[in-house]
C-alpha cells in the first residue's frame, strides 16, 4: 500500500463506523490500473480479520445482458458460509441468482423477470440478517460495466441503510466515464447523500512509484531507466509494473509496449468512428502534444468530419485539450499504444507528410521545430533530411541554453555522418568539428564522462589519421580536442583520471606550436598547469601557470590570463594562504568576465565563493555564488561542472548564515527526481535544510537518491551523512551509525586516509554513542556504556586524523572545520560520562557568531551541560537563546529537542506534554507504529512485523514525533505508555 496510507485509512474508518452500527458507503473510483482493486483487495482482507462477513463481486464487459452480476457474484462467493447460506436459504429470489438455486438451468429472460421490488428488499433483507451476527462488508467493484438494474440497486442500498452494521464500497473507472455514460448521474446523485463519501485515487507521486518499483524489482534498476519507467507510467502502478517486467524480462525491448498493457489501451480506441481513430492516429504520430492544424492535415479529413472526431476523442477522454491550438493524450502510454498499432507503411507515410508540413522555412524559425523535422525525417526513413535537421537543431538548442539537447542532436548527426553524401557541406564543417561540439555540449550539461569518451575517440581518430597519411590534421583542432579532453579529465570522479589528464596535457602543449602567439596554445599550457595542480605538483604547476599568463598576454587573450589566474588563486587557497588566494580570484573573476568568457567566469566564481566560505565570510561568498548561479541558469549551464556547484555553495552560504527561508527556496529548485549525478549531488545538498527542518522531502529525495549510491561518477558521502542526522533526529541511533560509518568510509582514501570532510559525520556517530551511553548509564548498564565509550574513542581518532589532513600538511581550517572538530571532541567526553560545559563552551567560539544553526545546537547541548552542572540560571539563558534561533529557522527537530530537555531539566518554557485526545490525530497505522516504538522496535524492525518498506516506517516515524510534539523515539514511548496504548509484545 505505498501511497496509499490516506486512502486505505478512510476506508479503515468506515469498517469502524459500521462496527458501530452506522451503515456507510465509500466508491472508490480512478483511472485503471491506478490501483483500486489493490486498495479495496487490503481492505477486504483486513476486514476479514476483524471478524466481518465479507461478500465481494465483480461487474463485467456484458452490457446490460446479465443482470445483478456482481451481486451473484459476491453471494457465491460466500454460500460457503453457514451464515450466508442459511440467509440464502429464505429469500428464493436471491438464491435464484446462484447457479444451484431453483429447479435446472435459469433462462435469462426469467432472471430479468424477477420483480425488482422482491429483489431489492431480498438483498436488504440479507445484509440486515448478516449484520446482526458480523460486520458486513458488500464490495461491488468495476461499476462502470455494472447493467442498469445493479445500479438501481446500489441507489436503493444507499439510500435505505441506516443503522446496520454495513459498509458498502463500489469502484469504478474515471477514464471510461464519458459524458453520456450511465453511471454519471448516479455517482452525482450519490454522492449528495451523507452516508457516501468518495475516495478518488490520484496518480502515484513520482517518488512513491519509484519507491514501488525499487522494492518490488527483482534485481536492482539503473536510475535513468527507473525515471524513464516513472515518466512514462505517469503515476500509474499497473502501467509502471508492465513496464518493469518488460523491462526486466526482456531488456533489449524494454522501450516496446507490453502486449497486455497495449491491448487495454486499445480496447478503448477500437470502439470509436473511424474517423475518430484515423485522427487519433495522425495525433499519435504528431507526438503526444499534437497542433491541431498539423493533425488535421495529417488527418487527411474534411473540416466538418476532423471536427466531429475530435470531438469524440475529447468526449471519450482520450485527447484533452492543451491550450488554445491543439491537443494531448489524456496518457503517454494510449499515445505510445496507438502509434505502436500503426501499419510500418502508414507510419512511414504519415511520418513523411509531417516532414513536408514542418519543413515550411517560417515553421522552421519556431524554437523545437527542427528538432521535431528531425525525428519526423529518422522515421520516414528520410536519412539527408534527418542529417541536416539534427545539426540545425543542435545549433537552435545551443542558443536556447540547453546543452543537453544540443548534444543529442549532435550525436545524431556524428551518427548518421557516413550516411550522407557530402556531409561536410550539408553540416557546413568537418566531423572533427561536430564531435567536439558534441563534446563541449556533453560537458556543459553535466555528462563529463560521455564528454570524455568523445574527446578520447576523436583523438584517437585523429592520430590514426596522422599515422595513415590521411588529409593533413587540422592543428588548431587537434589542440583544441586534447586541451578540452585534459580539462575534462581533471573534473572526472576516476582515481586514475588525473595521471592521464597529465600525460595527454603535456602532450597537447608539445604539439601545439608557440609562434606565432595564439591563444589556444595559452589555453593548452593553462590546462596543462591545472592538471598538475590536482596531481598536487604544486611548484611546477606556478611555473606553468605563469607560462600560461605570459602566453595568453602575448596572443591578446585576457580569458586564458584570467583562466591561469584561477589556477593560482585555487593553488594558494590548497597552500593555506586564503587571503592571497581571494585577491587572486577576484582579479580573475573580474576579467574573465570582462572577456566574457562564460566557462572560466564560472570557475572563478566557483572558487572564489569557496574561499570566501572557508573563511567564514558568508555574506561575500554567498553574493558571489548567486551572481555565478544566475549566470549559469541564463546560459543554461546550471548542470555543468561548475554551474550546479555554484548552486550548492549559493544554497549553503544561506543554509549556514541562518537565512533559511531563502534557503529553503533554493533547495526546492533542486530536482527531487534525479537522472544524473549532477542532479543527485543537489538533492543531497537540499537534505541540509530538509532534515533539519524536518521536511517529509527527505525520503522522496532519498528514494530517487538511492539508485545513485553505486554509480560511477557519484559520491554519496553528503547524502549518507546528512541521513545519519535524520536517523539521529528520530532517535534511531543504529540507523545513524550505519549511515554515518558509510560516509567516514567513503572519506577513507588510501595512503592518506582521512580528509576534515570527515569531521561532521564523525561528529554524528560520537553523538549517538553519547546518547547511547547516556542511557545505559542511567539504566545502570555499565558494561554497554564502557563499549560505547571504547567504540566513541576510535571515533575522536578518526576525527582527529581527518583534522589533520595528511594530504595537504599546510592546509589550514576554517571556522566550521574548527567548530566541528570541537563538537567531536564536546560529543567524545559526553559519551564517556564527562559532559563539561566547558567544551561545549569551545565549541561556540570554534564556530563563531556567523553558524546560526550550529550555534543554536551548540547552545542546546550547553544548557543540557549547564543544567547537569547545577548551573541553572545559565542554563536557562542558553536555552532561550537557542529556542530563538530554533523558532526563527523553523528547526522543527531541534525545537522538539529543546522541548524535551527543558521538561526534563525544568528549564525554559516548553509546551506540557500532550494528552490522550492527541492520540487521536494519529490513523491507525501510526497508531501500530506507535506500539512498535513503545516496544524499542528500530525502523527496519518496524518494516518488516508491518510488511512495509523501512522508508515509509521513516516518514510515519516522523509523523508521529511531529503530531505528538515529541523529541524522541524514546519521549514518543513515553506519551503511548502514559496514555495506555498498549506496546507491542517485547522481543524475546
Amino acid at each position: 500500500m505505498v501511497g496509499r496510507e490516506g486512502e486505505l485509512g478512510r476506508l479503515l474508518s468506515l469498517l469502524d463506523d459500521a462496527e458501530e452500527g452506522r451503515s456507510v458507503v465509500a466508491l472508490v473510483s480512478g483511472d485503471a490500473g491506478v490501483g483500486k482493486t489493490r486498495l479495496i483487495g487490503e481492505v477486504t482482507r483486513l476486514a476479514a480479520g476483524r471478524g466481518f462477513t465479507v461478500l465481494s463481486g465483480q461487474c463485467a464487459e456484458l452490457g446490460d445482458s446479465v443482470p445483478y452480476l456482481p451481486l451473484a457474484d459476491a453471494l457465491r462467493g460466500a454460500a460457503q458460509s453457514t451464515g450466508v447460506r442459511d440467509a440464502l436459504s429464505s429469500r428464493p429470489a436471491l438464491g435464484r441468482l446462484l447457479p444451484e438455486g431453483g429447479e435446472g438451468p435459469i433462462a435469462d429472460s426469467d432472471r430479468s423477470g424477477l420483480a425488482r421490488q422482491q429483489m431489492f428488499g431480498g438483498v436488504l433483507g440479507l445484509l440486515a440478517e448478516l449484520a446482526a451476527a458480523t460486520p458486513v462488508l458488500l464490495v461491488l467493484e468495476d461499476l462502470h460495466w455494472a447493467d442498469a438494474s445493479t445500479r438501481d440497486l446500489v441507489t436503493f442500498l444507499s439510500r435505505m441503510l441506516h443503522r446496520e452494521r454495513v459498509a458498502l464500497i463500489g469502484s469504478y473507472r474515471t477514464d471510461d466515464l464519458h459524458r453520456r455514460h450511465p453511471l454519471r448521474p448516479v455517482v452525482a446523485e450519490l454522492l449528495r447523500l451523507p452516508s457516501v463519501i468518495a475516495v478518488d485515487l490520484a496518480p502515484l507521486a513520482p517518488s512513491t512509484l519509484a519507491e514501488h518499483l525499487t522494492a518490488t524489482a527483482p534485481v536492482r534498476i539503473d536510475a535513468t531507466e527507473l525515471n524513464d519507467i516513472v515518466a512514462r507510467a505517469e503515476g500509474n502502478a499497473y502501467y509502471a509494473e508492465e513496464l518493469l517486467a518488460a523491462s526486466v524480462g526482456d531488456p533489449g525491448h524494454r522501450d516496446a509496449l507490453p502486449a497486455g498493457l497495449a491491448a487495454l489501451l486499445l480496447n478503448r480506441v477500437e470502439q470509436l468512428t473511424d474517423a475518430t481513430q484515423q485522427v487519433l492516429r495522425a495525433a499519435a504520430v504528431a507526438g503526444r502534444k499534437a497542433d491541431d492544424e498539423l493533425v488535421r492535415a495529417l488527418s487527411g479529413l474534411e473540416a466538418a468530419e476532423y471536427e466531429g472526431a475530435v470531438r469524440e476523442a475529447v468526449t471519450h477522454q482520450l485527447l484533452v485539450p492543451d491550450g488554445t491550438e491543439g491537443y494531448v493524450f489524456r496518457h503517454a502510454l494510449l499515445r505510445e499504444a496507438v502509434y505502436a498499432d500503426l501499419l510500418p507503411g502508414e507510419r512511414t507515410r504519415l511520418h513523411a507528410t509531417m516532414c513536408s508540413l514542418l519543413a515550411d522555412e517560417q515553421r522552421l524559425t519556431i524554437a523545437g521545430t527542427a528538432a521535431e523535422l528531425a525525428q519526423h525525417c529518422l522515421a520516414s526513413h528520410d536519412i539527408p533530411g534527418a542529417f541536416a535537421a539534427s545539426v540545425r537543431a543542435g545549433k537552435d538548442a545551443e542558443q536556447l541554453g540547453a546543452p543537453a539537447e544540443a548534444h543529442r542532436h549532435y550525436d545524431q548527426a556524428l551518427a548518421l555522418w557516413e550516411r550522407v553524401t557530402d556531409p561536410e557541406k550539408t553540416a557546413g564543417m568537418a566531423r572533427g568539428k561536430l564531435g567536439l561540439m558534441s563534446a563541449t555540449t556533453a560537458a556543459d550539461s553535466g555528462d563529463v564522462d560521455r564528454a570524455v569518451h568523445l574527446l578520447r575517440r576523436l583523438r584517437q581518430v585523429l592520430a590514426a589519421q596522422a599515422e595513415q597519411g590521411g588529409p593533413p590534421v587540422d592543428v588548431k583542432l587537434a589542440s583544441r580536442i586534447g586541451e578540452r579532453l585534459a580539462f575534462n579529465l581533471i573534473l572526472l570522479d576516476d582515481p586514475k583520471a588525473p595521471a592521464e589528464a597529465v600525460e595527454v596535457a603535456r602532450a597537447t602543449v608539445e604539439a601545439t606550436p608557440a609562434d606565432p602567439p595564439t591563444s589556444q596554445y595559452a589555453r593548452a599550457l593553462t590546462t596543462y598547469a591545472y592538471a598538475l595542480v590536482v596531481e598536487e605538483d604544486f611548484s611546477v604547476a606556478r611555473d606553468w601557470a605563469e607560462r600560461g599568463i605570459a602566453a595568453a598576454r602575448a596572443a591578446d587573450a585576457p580569458w586564458v590570463e584570467a583562466d591561469a589566474l584561477v589556477t593560482l588563486g585555487f593553488m594558494s587557497n590548497r597552500e593555506g594562504r586564503n587571503d592571497e588566494a581571494i585577491k587572486v580570484l577576484t582579479a580573475a573573476h573580474r576579467q574573465a568576465r570582462e572577456a566574457m568568457m562564460l566557462g572560466v567566469e564560472l570557475r572563478s566564481a566557483y572558487h572564489l565563493a569557496r574561499a570566501h566560505l572557508e573563511r567564514g565570510d558568508l555574506t561575500t561568498g554567498g553574493a558571489v555564488a548567486h551572481e555565478g548561479t544566475k549566470r549559469a541558469i541564463q546560459t543554461g549551464l546550471d548542470m555543468s561542472p561548475y554551474g550546479w556547484e555554484l548552486q550548492h555553495l549559493h544554497f549553503q552560504c544561506h543554509f549556514a548564515d541562518g537565512k533559511w527561508d531563502h534557503a529553503q527556496e533554493i533547495a526546492d529548485g533542486f530536482p527531487v527526481r534525479v537522472t544524473s549525478p549532477p542532479e543527485a549531488y543537489l538533492s543531497s545538498m537540499a537534505l541540509f535544510i530538509d532534515v533539519a527542518r524536518g521536511n517529509p522531502a527527505v525520503e522522496e529525495r532519498r528514494a530517487w537518491i538511492e539508485p545513485f549510491w553505486t554509480v560511477y561518477g557519484f559520491d554519496p558521502f553528503i547524502a549518507r551523512g546528512l541521513l545519519a542526522e535524520h536517523a539521529l533526529w528520530q532517535g534511531d541511533t543504529e540507523q545513524a551509525l550505519a549511515e554515518a560509518q558509510m560516509a567516514i568510509d567513503l572519506d577513507d582514501v588510501p595512503p592518506w586516509g582521512y580528509s576534515p570532510s570527515v569531521l561532521r559525520p564523525a561528529a554524528v556517530a560520537l553523538s549517538a554513542r553519547a546518547d547511547r551511553a547516556v542511557q545505559a548509564r542511567a539504566s545502570g548498564d555499565h558494561e554497554t556504556a564502557r563499549a560505547e565509550a571504547s567504540a566513541a574513542a576510535e571515533l575522536i581518532d578518526i576525527a582527529r586524523r581527518g583534522a589533520a589532513f595528511p594530504k595537504r600538511p599546510k592546509f589550514i581550517m576554517g571556522p566550521e572545520g574548527r567548530g566541528w572538530l570541537a563538537r567531536a571532541e564536546a560529543e567524545y567526553q559526553r559519551a564517556t560520562g564527562d559532559n563539561a560545559p566547558q567544551a561545549w563552551e569551545a565549541v561556540l567560539d570554534a564556530f563563531g557568531p556567523g553558524y546560526c544553526y550550529e550555534i543554536a545546537r551548540t547552545r542546546w547541548r550547553l544548557a543540557e551541560a549547564l543544567a547537569e552542572a547545577g548551573r541553572r540560571d545559565d542554563a536557562n539563558e542558553q536555552w532561550r537563546q537557542a529556542a530563538q534561533i530554533a523558532d526563527r529557522l523553523a528547526a522543527r527537530p531541534l525545537r522538539r529537542a529543546l522541548d524535551d530537555l527543558a521538561r526534563r531539566a525544568r528549564i525554559g518554557t516548553a509546551p506540557d506534554l500532550p494528552d490522550g485526545a492527541v492520540l487521536t490525530s494519529l490513523t491507525s497505522r501510526e497508531r501500530e507504529v506507535l506500539r512498535l516504538i513503545a516496544a524499542g522496535r528500530s525502523n527496519r524492525e518496524i518494516a518488516s512485523v508491518l510488511f512495509i518498506a523501512p522508508k515509509t516506517a521513516s516518514v510515519h516515524v516522523s509523523n508521529i514525533l511531529g503530531k505528538l510534539g515529541a523529541a524522541s523515539r524514546t519521549e514518543a514511548a513515553a506519551i503511548a505508555h502514559r496514555e495506555g496504548l498498549a506496546a507491542e509484545p517485547s522481543r524475546n
